[in-house]
Order: structure tokens, then C-alpha cells, then sequence
């Protein structure tokens, strides 16, 4: 396990000279186990990256906590196999978790699919196809609904244009969670075509939301899956040294999240860049413990593997810290814990269509020139195979038929895969 030693200058201490310093460090280091690791090591240095060596020295002096040794403050990866995870979840005593659900609907979801999804909008909805969301959705939870505790997981959305930076939308109009993920991806068909993407990108609103559920729950332990295309927006007019709003407002969301039993893992679609978000994995600094996991879908999802063994490599990336962290947050004493300091969050509704909106305007319109279209729609909507039914049926290679056809099938219809998965869809 991995730990933090940071070291805090002695305000009485006499000056060394550089030399000495230095052959001090070196010696300290050579000293140090393998598996300790200094706070500011490995920061990004460059500008376009979510943080930089020097914003975060700068950052420390306002965020690092009086007593800066931490035991979890850095959690390494320690396990190869998803079975030793969920070993190692049942000796800690996690039999079970809550998740909640947040979506990146920001406008860079347009062009990050250029090279991992041919170039369409990683949002688009196809009647053939599951988009990169939708498989990331399905695969998730297929590994993580079992150590969900009731199958009702709440869903966000953030970084359109009624959200931007600093709110985010239910999926339902109640704010009520979705009840599995069957459900969880006819909300995210039926929200999609009603929304403009936006921006700019920040986590933090998605990270509130989540904090204010853990308190409202009475401190139980949750997870935080938030599905996102890229980093944290840093804008070109950010001087090197500084963090644009966004970082800051981010950074200080996930510090302040370590105060409560919250796991926060993000999962990263489509082309990045990523290199960033490594770095900001274990680079975040004054917390109570190391709360924050960064997943790479796309790279899992490339391997030359088979279908079981991705989704295997996911759910083991997604979970090879939740053991320790759950442990963390019983012995540091947030679990159960109710701060009374959660900020209350009050979601806005899923985006109404903007036809709806304009119906008075548009009615008559939309009627005379959607109707060829309407056809084409309802034809794509059909099964393929049984030309009857409407497709309801989607599998692990994202092909999708009717529910009856699929019964019957052992290989995929169009690419000819073995068929290991099979996702209900509901329409809306």
C-alpha cells in the first residue's frame, strides 16, 4: 500500500547551502521503501495539461491540512486479477455499495471521436450501434451492478447548455434514480436528442452532487462513475503557473470529497488526450485519502481480446482501489459519518426538446418535411431479420435485433461475434 511522505520545511532550521540539500534529498530517497512516494512527484508540467508543477506548489500552500502525512493519501495498484478485487472487497467488509452516475454532454464530444469512433459525435444514437457512452454505460454495469446494494442508481448529466460549468440535470423529472441500467440507457436514448452539448468542462458540479447524496444517505459508501471524453477545460489565456477556474473549482471539489466515503472513478471515452488525467490521478493534493481513480475505456476496449476479458481488465481498473478506500473511510471515520456541511444540490430537469419549445412556431413545419424522414426513422428502427418487430435487443458488440430474434442467436447477425452479453433496451 502505497503511502505519502511529504516533508514541511522547519521554520527555525539554519539555511543548508544547495549542494548540501541536494545530497540530502538524494540520500532520503535512496533510503525510502519502493512503494513510498513524495506528494509532488510525478505533477504535469506542461500547459495543457490539467494541472502543472507549479500552480500545484502554489495550490499546496492553501489546501495541504496541518498534519501532511497521510496513510491513504496515495493508494497504489495493487492487484492483477478482478477476482483478488472482490476478494479483497468481501475481507474488508464491502459487500456491497451504492453508484451514481454522471455523463460529459460537453461540446468536445463532437470531434474526440474522430479516431476511435470515425470521426461521428461520441453521442450519436444509431438503431445499429451502441456509441462509445452507451457501451461504456452497458459494461459498467454489467461489473459494477453487483456491488450496487438496490439497483437504483441516480444519474446526472453536465456540461450542456443548461448546465455548463456549474450545474447538472437528473435524468428524470422527479430527480428520482434510475432503477438499473437498462433504464439508465433508455433515459440516456430518450435525453440525447433533446440536448445541446456545451461547456466548458468541470467535474465539479457532478462531484457536489454526489457528496450531497452520501450526506442525505447518512454517510453510506457510494461510487461515483463519471463518464467524460477529456480533461478538465484550461483555456490558452491560463498563464503557465495558474489554473483556469475550472481546474481550481475541480480540485477543491475532490479534496473536499475525501471527507466523506465516496469513491470517484472516471472513465475516459473516445481520443483524449489522457496524459493529463494520469497525472491528475495521483497528483491532487490535502486529502483524507486517495479517493480518485482514472480509467482508460477507450485503450481497454482496442485490446486485441476477447469480449470477457475487456470487460474483465475494465471492471479490475475500474475497482483496484475501492478495497483500500472503503478501508480508509472506516478507519479515518467518515463511514457512516453525517458532516452537516455538504452543499444541497438541486439538480435541474433532463432538457425539454427544443420542439417542444417552438411547437407553436414549428408544428406545422416539422410535419410536412419529417414525414419522409419519419419513414426512413421508423424503417431503421425495425429488426433486421425479422423486419417485423422494433429493435430491443442490443449485444455485447453493439449490433442490436428484436428481443425474439436474439433468442435464438449464438453469433451476431452483422459482424458475426460470439454473443457473450445481451442489453435490454426500453424506449422512452
Amino acid at each position: 500500500m502505497g503511502a505519502v511522505v511529504t516533508y514541511v520545511k522547519d521554520a527555525f532550521a539554519q539555511p543548508q547551502r544547495c549542494g548540501e540539500r541536494a545530497m540530502e534529498r538524494a540520500t532520503t530517497r535512496q533510503r525510502m521503501p519502493r512503494h513510498v512516494v513524495e506528494v509532488n512527484e510525478g505533477l504535469p508540467a506542461g500547459p495543457r495539461d490539467i494541472v502543472n508543477q507549479t500552480s500545484f506548489r502554489h495550490q499546496n500552500k492553501k489546501l495541504r491540512k496541518p498534519h501532511v502525512t497521510k496513510k491513504y493519501s496515495f493508494i497504489k495498484d495493487h492487484f492483477s486479477s478482478l477476482e483478488q478485487v472482490t476478494t479483497a472487497l468481501r475481507d474488508s467488509g464491502l459487500e456491497s455499495s451504492n453508484l451514481i452516475l454522471g455523463i460529459d454532454f460537453t461540446k468536445s464530444n463532437e470531434w474526440t471521436g474522430k479516431r476511435s469512433f470515425n470521426g461521428r459525435s461520441l453521442h450519436a444514437i444509431s438503431h445499429d450501434h451502441l456509441n462509445p457512452y452507451e457501451q461504456a454505460i452497458a459494461i459498467i454495469g454489467k461489473a459494477l451492478a453487483p456491488f450496487d446494494e438496490d439497483n437504483l442508481i441516480p444519474c446526472f448529466g453536465f456540461g450542456d447548455a443548461t448546465t455548463h460549468d456549474s450545474e447538472v440535470f437528473s435524468f428524470h423529472n422527479d430527480h428520482s434514480p434510475c432503477h438499473g441500467f437498462e433504464e439508465v440507457l433508455a433515459c440516456y436514448r430518450r435525453i440525447v436528442p433533446n440536448l445541446t452539448l456545451s461547456g466548458p468542462t468541470s467535474f465539479a458540479p457532478i462531484v457536489e452532487a454526489a457528496v450531497d447524496i452520501v450526506e442525505r444517505s447518512g454517510g453510506q459508501y457510494h461510487i461515483l462513475v463519471i463518464i467524460a471524453d477529456g480533461q478538465v477545460t484550461r483555456s490558452v489565456d491560463v498563464e503557465l503557473g495558474d489554473l483556469s477556474s475550472q481546474e481550481k473549482k475541480t480540485i477543491e471539489s475532490i479534496v473536499m470529497a475525501s471527507s466523506y466515503p465516496l469513491s470517484i472513478v472516471l472513465v475516459g471515452v473516445g481520443d483524449g488526450p489522457w496524459e493529463g488525467m494520469r497525472k491528475f490521478d495521483d497528483s491532487i493534493p490535502a486529502r483524507d485519502f486517495d479517493n480518485f481513480q482514472f480509467v482508460n475505456f477507450t485503450s481497454i476496449m482496442e485490446k486485441q481480446t476477447s469480449p470477457e476479458e475487456k470487460e474483465a481488465s475494465f471492471a479490475l481498473a475500474a475497482l483496484m482501489e475501492v478495497p483500500f478506500q472503503y478501508k480508509a473511510s472506516m478507519e479515518l471515520g467518515i463511514l457512516g459519518h453525517v458532516t452537516g456541511k455538504a452543499k444541497r444540490v438541486n439538480p435541474r430537469p433532463p432538457p425539454v426538446p427544443f420542439a417542444r419549445r417552438q411547437h407553436s412556431l414549428t408544428a406545422t413545419a416539422t410535419a410536412s418535411s419529417d414525414s419522409p424522414q419519419s419513414s426512413n426513422g421508423d424503417q431503421n428502427k425495425t429488426c433486421p431479420i425479422c423486419l417485423t418487430n422494433e429493435k430491443d435487443m442490443a449485444f455485447g458488440c453493439g449490433h442490436m435485433c428484436c428481443r425474439e430474434c436474439a433468442q435464438n442467436l449464438s453469433i451476431c447477425h452483422i459482424c458475426r461475434a460470439s454473443i457473450r452479453s445481451r442489453i435490454r433496451l426500453y424506449s422512452g
